[in-house]
């Protein structure tokens, strides 16, 4: 950062503080009647040192997701909540099409003992389960990291390869290609079938396709969601058998015609209620 943007970055944050001491006044004015509101301080993508991290365009973020200092995260992949990635003493890259699964940890390493740098690098269509922890290791293209396993500096996840859910993967080990390894301390379990191969690239597809629903829910505004949130609860699909427990006989009502928006695809689309 230069000193011109040091400059900007500094009126910033004086105008944001001089905004929160008003608030306060006006609070204090307000005697009992005063409402106070927490200011949530979290921000998704967030500067460490003079690093900045790199979100492709069509990448999607959760907002409770932090993505912090030295990262990169390529396009088509999805970090889902509670996610954090901090590349601070070294840097985190991530392919395009990954998804990173919620309440996930990547994190890095600046060195081993022996000195060598360990940053963390994620490929191409990969998926990490949820709440895994990764730390300074490499997951190659179209591997899969099961849900709570965790991967320890040096780890090496080969292309095509599984590590799975709730298993250790001591320092310096390599998972081959082709192989699923499991348990605590991680050991080959077997060989992967090719439909399981199969299925790797096919679940980093499928949470790609995910993510750009959540982005598109998590950009609509309060009354785009109260006027939809409103149209469901009047047009919810009902049927005899949902009638049939609450007791309830319908007449045969009106057709009526849902905005497009509601029912991507179906334009015409009639339900009965």
């Amino acid at each position: 950062m230069g000193t011109l943007g040091r400059a900007i970055y500094t009126v910033g944050f004086w105008i944001r503080e001089t905004g929160q001491a008003i608030d306060r006044l006006g609070s204090r004015f307000q005697g009992k009647y005063y409402f106070q509101e927490q200011l949530s301080r979290h921000r998704t993508l967030m500067n460490i040192f003079d690093k900045t991290p790199l979100v492709d365009k069509d990448a999607f973020v959760a907002p409770s997701a932090s993505v912090i200092g030295d990262v990169k995260i390529g396009g088509g992949s999805s970090i889902w909540y509670g996610c954090v990635l901090r590349g601070d003493v070294n840097s985190i890259s991530v392919g395009s099409g990954t998804n990173i699964q919620d309440n996930s940890l990547v994190h890095v390493a600046k060195s081993n003992l022996s000195g060598k740098v360990l940053p963390t690098i994620i490929g191409d269509k990969v998926t990490v389960g949820h709440s895994a922890v990764l730390h300074g290791c490499v997951v190659e293209d179209e591997a899969f990291v099961g849900m709570g396993a965790t991967l320890l500096d040096g780890v090496v996840v080969e292309k095509h390869a599984m590590v799975a859910a709730g298993s250790l993967v001591r320092q310096n080990s390599k998972v081959p290609s082709g192989e699923i390894w499991a348990g605590n301390p991680a050991k080959f379990l077997r060989k992967l079938t090719d439909e399981e191969i199969a299925f790797i690239s096919q679940s980093a597809t499928n949470y790609t396709n995910l993510a750009q629903v959540h982005a598109a829910e998590n950009v609509k505004s309060f009354d785009e969601i109260e006027f939809e949130k409103g149209l469901r609860k009047k047009y919810a699909r009902k049927d005899e058998e949902y009638d049939s427990m609450l007791g309830v006989v319908r007449e045969i009502p009106p057709e009526l015609i849902l905005p497009d928006n509601i029912l991507p695809k179906q334009q015409e689309k009639s339900l009965k209620i």
